[in-house]
């Protein structure tokens, strides 16, 4: 499949293209900084959701111990400054994961986020690389209010807060997947080649979360989806006074 019919389904489900100030904005090279810390932690916090709705929902609880301890190398690093950034002995996960009984869609639960978790820790050691390689420094940054805005939708019981959870993981990684498109024709050689690489795993993770939420669900989903879909939209086209890899554009000063 090529990369134009891996996006297909991205631009069919969002509302809205990333806008073209945006894209202005993420190419200054005094933003590349920016721009490659914050996806970090964007690829960080992706391992954590993930992570989270297992611990919440799918497994027992010597199961959630050890997702704890898998990313705690990471977590360490980014918030309390401890290692050196190299977390080749931290890729897989160290035990078999035991689902709840209670929960009849654990096992699928576990066995995509699993999957999620390793590849979104991997791409996080991939951008880590890259910063190394040039000399940028991993300062701390506040986050976008783009998850945020979009996770105060979220009804507050079950089941429909893990549904709704799960279609906020589906705008969130198939914007993420969007704008890897969008920016790599304006990136060198080394970044483009990276953010198109990214793409495949993306394009499946918004049709994990998905599928997942329509199973889960199991009704029709379309008004919900449409109903965060208008959100996302509006959080991705409102002017924002500060620049992450989720913001939208910024203020227009004429």
């Amino acid at each position: 499949m090529s990369n134009l019919e891996l996006l297909d389904p991205i631009n069919a489900f969002l509302q809205c293209r990333t806008p073209q100030a945006w894209i202005d904005e993420a190419i200054r090279p005094e933003n590349l900084s920016v721009l490659l810390v914050d996806h970090a932690n964007c690829e960080l916090k992706a391992a954590q959701t993930a992570m989270l709705l297992l611990r919440r929902y799918a497994v027992d609880k010597e199961s959630g111990e050890a997702l704890l301890a898998w990313l705690k190398p990471f977590e360490d690093f980014v918030y309390r400054k401890i290692g050196v950034g190299n977390f080749s002995q931290h890729v897989n996960l160290s035990k078999k994961l035991i689902s709840k009984s209670n929960f009849e869609h654990g096992d699928e639960l576990i066995s995509r986020m699993v999957l999620l978790i390793k590849e979104e820790l991997h791409h996080f050691q991939q951008v880590l690389e890259i910063m190394q390689s040039r000399g940028v420094e991993y300062e701390n940054l506040t986050a976008a209010r783009y998850a945020r805005g979009l996770m105060k939708y979220v009804r507050t019981h079950d089941p429909v807060k893990l549904t709704d959870t799960l279609i906020c993981g589906a705008y969130i990684e198939a914007r993420s997947c969007e704008r890897f498109a969008k920016l790599a024709p304006y990136l060198d050689d080394e970044l483009n080649k990276f953010y198109v690489s990214l793409l495949r795993s993306e394009a499946r993770h918004f049709k994990d979360y998905l599928s997942l939420a329509e199973t889960i669900a199991a009704q029709d989903l379309t008004d919900r989806i449409e109903y965060f879909g208008e959100k996302e939209k509006s959080l991705i086209q409102l002017d924002d006074g500060e620049f992450r890899f989720h913001s939208g554009p910024p203020p227009n000063e004429g």
